[in-house]
């Protein structure tokens, strides 16, 4: 959630004509890591969760794409970058290791 807030704020530096492409690109992307989270954990079996897990985890992929892209429009500083990467990064690993802790039980 936080990081959702943080890039949020960081698309509004975005250029406005890119209001319909990148900003909004980035800030579904980034909503959708929680959404899923949040879906997938009330009322799944375990491999649907671990599903769901692994939905956030590509939108997280995503985001880190839109925030070379950024980067390469010069929309964004290198220290706005790093920043953004290493919480980006760190966050991937977590998630990535929560996922691969969740077993499905037999009856799935």
């Amino acid at each position: 959630m936080e990081y959702g807030e943080n890039i949020f704020k960081l698309s509004l530096k975005f250029p406005k004509d890119e209001m319909y492409n990148l900003t909004s690109q980035i800030r579904r992307a980034v909503d959708s890591v929680a959404l899923n989270i949040s879906e997938g954990s009330i009322g799944q079996s375990e491999l649907e969760y671990k599903k769901f897990i692994g939905y956030a985890i590509r939108s997280l992929a995503e985001v880190v794409t839109c925030i070379y892209k950024a980067l390469n429009r010069k929309y964004i500083s290198k220290e706005e970058f790093n920043e953004h990467y290493e919480f980006a990064f760190n966050l991937m690993n977590m998630m990535v290791a929560f996922r691969d802790k969740i077993k499905p039980t037999m009856n799935e």
